[in-house]
């Protein structure tokens, strides 16, 4: 949730940089946005509700004074869209501004308890209780970095924040616990942001804060104080992404441009086939339950884990959602390997997940982004190398982190025949892609429905609840995923010629029986999309439309090409209905709040 950036130059005007980077980071929340700028010893702030093009439009963002400032895009979780909730926030002489990542859960309480003393408080959010607390503190005789100490002392929740006073030049302050904060050292520019794409067209040199960590950065660079305010040295990574990897390259949207790229992701991911071996290595005969934890798209990935290890290796494997861990966490033990799937590495409900499994099982993070919190908290990583992704709906990181799941599972149940067909899969993607214009002129006729369902079987099933999350994320169809065998047992009471069914059918041994399922929809009514294989003359007859795939890919492959054809449906559905795909209305890219 939130963007935010902070940057101070040695030299220069840096709207301008605060502007182009917050506008890297709009994925991760596009409601308001806003950036102050000090120049002297005057905070000279533009903020609005509206997507960052529109607001600029309107206020013209980078016609701000000073060489130092802040920036951040906003998800709302306290009070509605508007100008006054948008960030950044100020104190009430308008000395101080603060940009948040978060959630400040006691924040009312603070809240009343700075009324009492006569702060006057002007939004609804949670966030404004902060530039208060620190002016409060400055009040005392503290300064800038001491007062933002007070403050993470008494604010309770998960946060990162970057704040600047027009009393302390050509200086940010910023720390975080929870959320995501990096720290980025360029040559005549220094930076706090939320995420790289930011800042990777200035600087590639990042470190990373920890929690209850400060960094303080001004125009000769930065300086860390850990949780005592011992000044500490960090470790500086050089992160690989290019600047151009985060930009749309003549696509239309960042989404088409990720399907677009799924193939090399798969292959950039086979080539960490030898670290996740070291991995297998390490784990294996020393557990007997597998238990994976995730949200959203990386649950629907995990599911298709515990089909994979349980039919190639015979170990009892679960899929938790991260939001419903805690309810399951004290039937872990040292014999249960706990795998975190998640794309950022910082989404809220995974990480509290992580932290409870550490304190009694080993621990296996499969994540995107380098250097993330989860790569730091678990005992193994996986590092999937999908390259940056900025639409929202997850979908090269989604089959990288299938990939990974599948080379742990090969590799554990020493499966060689199935490390050699995954070789093939980025051809086989290729494939499906050479024929998107059949599905672009599929999804025209879907573009009217209120309703959809998708159903599959076994290894089919995952496939059919991520397209049905696909389409519903990013073109407000109610759209429903279903094991093929459980629609008669409710369900099917919805099904008529209002209800079109997409049918994922590869070759296989389940595909008797959903062929069965598939005719119980046709016979009352249903609109047949089905997705399966070539020379399928069963599906062809009994379909009214059919996306087919090389014959070579069956029920156990099928997860990581059958998803593709319905990524692009989705896509074309989404914009034909003129809709943002990028964008989905009320979702953000990292989900930092629980």
């Amino acid at each position: 949730m939130c963007g935010i950036v902070g940057c101070v130059l040695k030299e220069g005007k840096v709207a301008p940089i605060l502007f182009d980077s917050i506008s890297k980071l709009e994925y991760r929340g596009y409601d308001s946005i806003g950036i102050a700028c000090a120049d002297e010893d005057k905070i000279n702030l533009k903020k609005d509700s509206g997507k960052i093009a529109e607001v600029d439009a309107k206020l013209d963002l980078c016609d701000l004074e000073g060489k130092y400032g802040i920036a951040h895009v906003r998800w709302a979780t306290h009070g509605d869209p508007s100008k006054i909730n948008s960030h950044p926030h100020l104190n009430g002489d308008g000395t101080i501004a603060v940009v948040h990542n978060g959630i400040i859960e006691n924040y009312l309480s603070i809240k009343e308890e700075l009324e009492g003393e006569g702060y006057q408080f002007v939004s609804d959010t949670d966030t404004e209780v902060i530039p208060h607390l620190i002016d409060k503190y400055m009040k005392t005789g503290l300064d800038l970095t001491q007062s933002v100490r007070k403050v993470i002392g008494v604010i309770e929740g998960a946060y990162a924040l970057a704040a600047i006073s027009s009393a302390e030049p050509n200086r940010i302050v910023a720390t975080r616990k929870d959320s995501p904060l990096i720290v980025g050292i360029g040559d005549s520019e220094f930076f706090v942001a939320s995420d790289y794409p930011a800042i990777l067209k200035y600087t590639n040199n990042i470190a990373f804060l920890e929690k209850g960590e400060i960094v303080i950065l001004d125009e000769d660079g930065v300086k860390f104080l850990d949780e005592n305010d011992q000044e500490m040295t960090k470790e500086i990574e050089v992160i690989e992404w290019s600047p151009e990897m985060a930009e749309k390259g003549g696509y239309d949207h960042f989404m088409i441009k990720e399907i677009n790229e799924q193939s090399t992701a798969i292959k950039n991911t086979l080539n960490e086939k030898d670290k996740v071996k070291e991995i297998v290595d390490e784990v294996k005969g020393t557990i007997n339950r597998v238990v994976f934890v995730a949200c959203g798209t990386s649950y629907h990935a995990s599911l298709t884990g515990k089909y994979l290890i349980e039919s190639l290796v015979g170990i009892p494997t679960e899929v938790l959602l991260a939001s419903e861990f805690k309810y399951s966490a004290k039937a872990l033990n040292d014999k249960t390997l706990v795998i975190f799937i998640s794309q950022s590495g910082e989404t809220a409900d995974t990480l509290k997940a992580l932290d409870v499994a550490n304190e009694t099982s080993k621990t296996l993070a499969i994540v995107n982004v380098r250097g993330s919190s989860a790569t730091r908290r678990a005992d193994y990583v996986i590092q999937t190398q999908a390259g940056p992704e900025i639409g929202v709906a997850a979908t090269k990181t989604y089959v990288s982190q299938l990939v990974a799941i599948y080379l742990f599972s090969a590799l554990l149940g020493e499966d060689h025949e199935l490390l050699k067909r995954l070789e093939k899969v980025p051809d086989y993607i290729e494939e499906v892609l050479q024929k998107r214009d059949e599905i672009k002129e599929i999804s025209k006729k879907y573009k009217r429905d209120k309703d959809a369902f998708f159903i599959g079987r076994g290894f089919s099933y995952p496939i059919a609840l991520e397209g049905a999350l696909k389409l519903k994320e990013i073109s407000y169809i109610h759209a429903e995923g279903y094991a093929a065998g459980e629609l008669k047992h409710g369900p099917i009471a919805l099904i008529d010629r209002n209800i079109p069914v997409v049918v994922v059918i590869p070759p296989g041994q389940d595909h008797k029986k959903i062929m069965s399922n598939l005719q119980e929809v046709k016979a009352r009514g249903a609109d047949v999309l089905g997705i399966g294989a070539v020379g399928d003359e069963d599906l062809i007859s009994e379909s009214d439309d059919t996306f087919l795939i090389n014959c070579d890919v069956d029920d156990i492959i099928a997860p990581l090409v059958y998803i593709v054809p319905l990524q692009l449906l989705s896509y074309h559905v989404s914009v034909i209905r003129e809709l943002d795909p990028d964008k989905p209305k009320n979702l953000a890219k990292c989900v930092t709040v629980e």
